[in-house]
């Protein structure tokens, strides 16, 4: 069993991975769950190991992430050797810039230009897009420790404005009382949204 995750996230998931799964293992399983939330604990994510390396081309963005912030809980560590191949991350990952910014276009269109409405769809996309750069700055492994690696690397390889980018990360960060005026960035938010997605059209 591992846990893995980023700090934000409300409660520690986990991934357990067993050789067969079957109704008795889940009916065991669902026994426990209300113990394992009040722990502060999320459901598990239950696989087989071979379903999990057969998985890996599906979710390679999801499974990356568990691949990169694996703990080991009890036993030994079951995601030795499994790795997401480049080629799969990149396509996940052009599918979700690709999404996002025709999701901004669209959110905005909605909000009829309203300032708070548009404050508010910024500052409601935000964690979304920190997990965009996390993805994207993996596809050249560029380490994403903390808030001024993820700055450091889009700044140096694409020319994203730091500032804007750090904004954006403050208002993704559930630990910080940012004081952005989500509101204004949104003109240079949609400009960094385009400039990822030529990015990932042509990362090689």
């Amino acid at each position: 069993m591992i846990a893995y995750g980023w700090r934000s996230e409300p409660r520690q998931p986990s991934l357990v991975l067993a050789a067969t799964l079957t109704l008795d293992d889940l009916a065991a399983c669902a026994a426990r769950t209300a113990q394992w939330h009040r722990a502060g604990c999320a459901t598990p994510l239950l696989l087989t190991s071979r379903e999990f390396e057969r998985s890996l081309d599906a979710f390679p963005i999801e499974y990356g992430e568990i691949l990169a912030t694996a703990q080991v809980v009890v036993g030994d560590h079951p995601l030795q050797g499994f790795s997401i191949a480049p080629d799969d991350m990149r396509r996940a990952c052009e599918v979700q810039v690709k999404s996002h910014l025709l999701h901004l276009r669209e959110n905005y269109l909605e909000s009829h230009a309203r300032p708070g409405r548009v404050a508010a769809l910024v500052q409601e996309s935000a964690p979304a897009f920190a997990a965009l750069l996390r993805h994207l700055a993996s596809l050249d492994n560029a380490p994403t420790d903390t808030k001024g690696d993820v700055i450091a690397y889009f700044s140096r390889r694409i020319g994203l404005d730091p500032r804007v980018t750090g904004d954006l990360l403050s208002l993704a960060d559930p630990d910080v009382m940012a004081t952005v005026d989500a509101g204004r960035i949104f003109p240079a938010y949609l400009a960094a949204m385009d400039r990822l997605a030529e990015f990932i059209d042509t990362w090689k």
